[in-house]
């Protein structure tokens, strides 16, 4: 693949993330004020495979432009359309300087390669394989982690491991075999080695691992785009918050016992350095990384879970949630494209340019050849003018 097409896909999978985090947040402030709002497991569910469609939205892109429709519709050539209709109050040159900014990026990083365009593509080269380097780090102390700790039981092919370096608990998996790491501490409190259990194992059922992986993946490439960590942080706010609700759900449940034993993880996990214990891809009964930031992550938790849950909202509604966010990303995504070849709206605004720039050009030459008649021409190189 050509260097220009790569970058093409790379500026396209950041700016799609942008306009799919803008479209989660206009989303949940709507469904904040519906009975679709306090229910979490969906919104999860809806965010997760959203997730993994930005990461395979290049691939998808390239299937739907080569089998289904070769020239979709794309942004450029809408607000070309938009120009020449007359609803854009700017001059033919400068709307298409501004159409061209993108490409001229991309020639200027894959060409003509000025300096700061050689310092911004080092920036990313140095970003990424240190945040792949960081990754790596990660799995070899996780790895480690789990040769340390001492098998305790077995439920199917879950295993239960115990660990005295381990503060909070945590799981993870392998190829074939799923991890759930228990503080050897929590043997001494049955109750809440009990429900940290159960919410371990919701968390496999609610594939929280694989989509932490994923986003552990997609960092060196997004490391350095906001909208990244924003929707990291809205999918880590979302796992715990429907894996409470589904605590919540169980016959008997002790709301009680199972705020408290939160308040007590997180007291445990704050204790651990943040900066030197960071395993991935595992999921924790409390993120170390927010208690570093304060109470705020666990009082929204607390919350949430005191606060119960509304009438169930309908899957059908959900279906139709969905649907609509999918479509809305996907749509983003094709207008995300470059225009394929010249179309009859570009040749216009084309020869339109061409007109101002001869305009142009006739108001100058009148007064340029007065300027020779009266001799007010300026040397080049004396800067005086010459009678």
């Amino acid at each position: 693949m050509q260097p220009d097409a790569l970058l093409n896909a790379y500026l396209d999978l950041n700016l799609l993330l942008f306009a799919g985090a803008a479209l989660w947040l206009v989303a949940r402030k709507l469904l904040s004020r519906s009975a679709f709002g306090s229910t979490y497991r969906p919104q999860l569910q809806l965010l997760n495979t959203v997730t993994l469609l930005l990461a395979l939205s290049p691939l998808l892109v390239l299937a739907l432009t080569s089998l289904v429709f070769a020239h979709p519709p794309n942004l450029s050539d809408l607000l070309v359309a938009q120009y020449l209709q007359g609803h854009v109050g700017m001059s033919a040159t400068r709307f298409e300087d501004l159409l061209g900014l993108r490409e001229n990026l991309v020639r200027t990083l894959t060409s003509d390669r000025p300096l700061w365009a050689q310092a911004t593509l080092a920036a990313l080269a140095v970003g990424a394989a240190f945040c792949t380097a960081q990754l790596a780090v990660s799995v070899l102390r996780l790895r480690s982690s789990l040769r340390q700790a001492f098998a305790w039981k077995r439920i199917g092919s879950v295993r239960l491991l115990l660990s005295d370096q381990a503060r909070v608990a945590y799981s993870t998996r392998s190829l074939f075999t799923r991890y759930v790491v228990l503080p050897t501490a929590l043997l001494e409190d049955p109750q809440d080695l009990r429900l940290t259990v159960a919410h371990e194992l919701q968390h496999f059922r609610q594939r929280d691992i694989e989509c932490e992986f994923l986003l552990d993946a997609l960092r060196p490439l997004l490391f350095w785009n906001p909208a990244f960590y924003l929707w990291r942080r809205e999918v880590r706010l979302l796992r715990e918050f429907a894996c409470d609700q589904a605590m919540m759900a169980r016959p008997h449940f002790d709301l009680r016992a199972y705020c408290e034993c939160l308040i007590r993880a997180c007291a445990h996990a704050a204790k651990d350095p943040v900066l030197f214990a960071r395993r991935s891809p595992a999921v924790a009964l409390v993120d170390r990384r927010e208690t570093a930031r304060g109470a705020s992550a666990l009082e929204r938790r607390l919350l949430a879970v005191t606060a119960g849950q509304s009438a169930k909202a309908s899957p059908l509604g959900w279906a139709v949630i969905s649907g609509l966010m999918v479509a809305a990303v996907m749509t983003t995504a094709l207008l995300l494209q470059r225009p394929a070849d010249w179309s009859h709206d570009r040749i216009m605004l084309s020869t339109i340019v061409n007109l101002e720039r001869m305009a142009s050009r006739a108001a100058t030459t009148p007064q340029t050849a007065s300027a020779a008649l009266t001799g007010s021409f300026t040397t080049a190189g004396f800067g005086t003018d010459r009678p």
